[in-house]
């Protein structure tokens, strides 16, 4: 099954070079590498056109005009470029364990999709990380916050992994689902702008539509590079498109992945 890794971004080339050479390390690599990128300037355009000319990984640019946060809208573009039946979201600043992609692919199952789970760098080791251009952490890695979630185990894996439907803890910057099953809903929801709650609401109507939720704990592990939080300002208007599609059993998006120019199905 061909797999498709993407990885939105906003304005920091610094953070997507150390997620890009993060995926280089794979066990496993994605079979192509689309960077949904949110509006960002020319030297994060750089970065990417000297990453393709001088990198065996296949990799697209997608690109939006900045209006903003519009994490949403940006996805939906990068999954129409896509040719993967499977993808795997992260976000740009986050460092992938190099057993990550091979992690999403086995708890891969039809009828779910994966949502895994993180670990905070402090602030501290986040510069570190950038001036250093490190991109291998541990359990023993100092400044780590919720440092248990950086145990790679099998057996913990096993045991800890659940199948279970609620929204707490949804994250798309650590999830992955067959490429059907986001069509099939119409993607995420580009009414969306500002962040916040436009992963929670595309997975709500991946669960109203049959598609189940799979815990994956100790494997699929991304250590988060520290930032200062996005506004809230829009937190209350999203909350609000979330709570009409729980309220509502929907399904369908109507202003999706079929709302932009380039759709094909």
């Amino acid at each position: 099954m061909k797999l498709t890794l993407i990885i939105t971004t906003y304005n920091w080339p610094e953070s997507l070079i150390l997620v890009i050479e993060s995926i280089k390390l794979q066990t496993i690599r994605p079979d192509e590498v689309i960077i949904a990128d949110d509006g960002s300037g020319n030297e994060t355009k750089d970065l990417i056109t000297n990453i393709i000319n001088n990198s065996d990984l296949n990799i697209i640019h997608s690109w939006q005009e900045d209006k903003g946060f519009r994490a949403a809208r940006s996805r939906n573009k990068a999954i129409i470029k896509s040719s993967g039946g499977y993808i795997v979201l992260i976000d740009g600043d986050m460092i992938l364990h190099p057993s990550f992609i091979q992690d999403h692919i086995v708890a891969s199952e039809p009828g779910f999709y994966v949502q895994g789970s993180r670990v905070l760098l402090s602030e501290i080791q986040t510069k570190k990380a950038l001036d250093k251009r490190k991109v291998d952490f541990s359990f023993f890695t100092p400044e780590l916050k919720n440092r248990k979630n950086s145990i790679h185990s099998k057996l913990l894996s096993s045991i800890f992994s659940n199948k279970k439907n609620h929204l707490r803890g949804i994250k798309s910057c650590n999830m992955s689902f067959y490429r059907k099953d986001c069509i099939n809903i119409n993607g995420f929801n580009n009414d969306f702008e500002g962040w916040g709650r436009e992963d929670s609401e595309f997975v709500v109507r991946l669960m109203n539509s049959g598609v189940k939720r799979k815990n994956v704990r100790f494997n699929a592990i991304q250590f988060h590079l520290w930032h200062n939080e996005h506004s809230r300002m829009s937190f209350n208007k999203n909350d609000q498109i979330l709570k009409d599609a729980i309220n509502n059993c929907i399904k369908w998006s109507e202003n999706g992945m079929n709302s932009i120019k380039d759709y094909e199905s």
